[in-house]
């Protein structure tokens, strides 16, 4: 009996200390998912997800779609989003799904691939723009600092996420939002900068500046009148 309890407790010491090599020269169970796991990526997806994260969306509208069938019918979701950085950069999307998530993602994704640079001088459209789109017909106006975004339904959403605070617009026409938000979209992107520069008006106290004091106009000669010269 006790050479039994001898050899037992030498084996469990011996399995203890192959145990402790086997850690040092392989590592723990970590370090053995890390080797034996796949690489990392190198096209660094994290980078491009956090540079989307920073849009902000608001969805338009969402509708229950059906669809007849020969067994029955299919119901579908529709979702109208518009993103934008609030920096000039925004865009509509419009998607379909068997839900209402899968249908935002789609419409988020449709988004980023047709946004549009909207042009601004301080804060405010360059000039004043008429649109019509189906039945959609949408005025812009620009409007002084203060004024704030006089909008309403789809129309002050994408004003908003474009980073536009002070302008007075007019929906015309149907109430359909995607129609609304197409048309407005199309106002946006018809919007356009001179890249002249003003011409700087001179006042008269400048142009009296400029002017000697002591400087006397000498009368400009008529064309009719003869020269008189002395003769000696």
């Amino acid at each position: 009996m006790p050479e039994d309890n001898k050899t037992i407790k030498t084996g469990s010491e011996g399995n203890g200390v192959a145990a402790v090599v086997a850690k040092d020269i392989y590592g723990g169970d970590h370090e053995k998912r890390q080797r034996g796991g796949r690489a990392p990526r190198r096209d660094n997806r994290r980078g491009r997800d956090d540079q989307h994260d920073e849009f902000e969306q608001r969805i338009l509208e969402i509708a229950r779609v059906t669809r007849v069938m020969a067994g029955g019918k299919r119901m579908n979701f529709r979702a109208c989003v518009a993103i934008g950085d609030k920096k000039g950069s925004v865009g509509v999307g419009l998607g379909k799904g068997a839900d209402v998530t899968m249908a935002v993602n789609k419409a988020v994704n449709r988004a980023k691939k047709i946004m549009i640079k909207v042009p601004t001088v301080n804060d405010t459209i360059p000039h004043v723009v008429r649109q019509k789109v189906g039945a959609a017909v949408i005025i812009f106006k620009p409007a002084k600092q203060g004024r704030g975004v006089i909008a309403g339904g789809v129309a002050r959403s994408i004003l908003e996420l474009a980073g536009i605070k002070n302008v007075t617009s007019k929906v015309l026409g149907g109430n359909n939002k995607i129609n609304n938000a197409r048309c407005t979209i199309a106002a946006l992107a018809s919007l356009r900068v001179s890249d002249k520069k003003p011409a700087v008006s001179r006042t008269k106290t400048e142009e009296a500046v400029e002017k000697p004091v002591n400087a006397v106009e000498i009368p400009k000669e008529k064309s009719g009148a003869k020269k008189v010269t002395d003769k000696k």
